[in-house]
């Protein structure tokens, strides 16, 4: 039973710690991929069958950005929103400052490493107990 138990916590380390890294270095470069984005108030307007929300850029630049139907849902009936936008791409908002795919991941990395962590930890202390 002791060397199954050495495995499984052996394995959880390594597979842990390994992933863990893996899964973190991926949420940088998704994070790094996902550009800078600014607040703003934005003014939102019904135009034709849909609502857009217009906002001033910092270079002063009025942007405007159709709502999608998740964020129509979100904004209901407010005639001004907070919204960030991307710095250096026209016309692309979103309600939320992170990413949730980055933010994701970087719960996936940290929930890993933490398995592997804590598997490193029980083996040391397996290893004292039994010495």
């Amino acid at each position: 039973m002791s060397n199954a138990l050495d495995a499984l916590i052996e394995i959880f380390t390594w597979v842990g710690l390994g992933a863990g890294m893996l899964l973190a270095l991926a949420a940088v470069f998704l994070l790094l991929a996902d550009g800078t984005w600014l607040p703003a108030r934005a003014v939102v307007e019904r135009v034709g069958d849909g609502r857009v929300v217009r906002w001033f850029d910092d270079d002063g630049g009025v942007n405007e950005a159709a709502l999608s139907a998740h964020d129509e849902s979100k904004v209901g009936s407010a005639d001004m929103i907070d919204i960030f936008y991307r710095r250096g791409s026209a016309h692309r908002m979103r309600l939320t400052r992170s990413s949730p795919l980055v933010r994701f991941m970087s719960l996936l990395a940290g929930g890993v490493l933490t398995l592997g962590l804590v598997a490193f930890i029980v083996s040391i202390v397996v290893l004292f107990v039994r010495g």
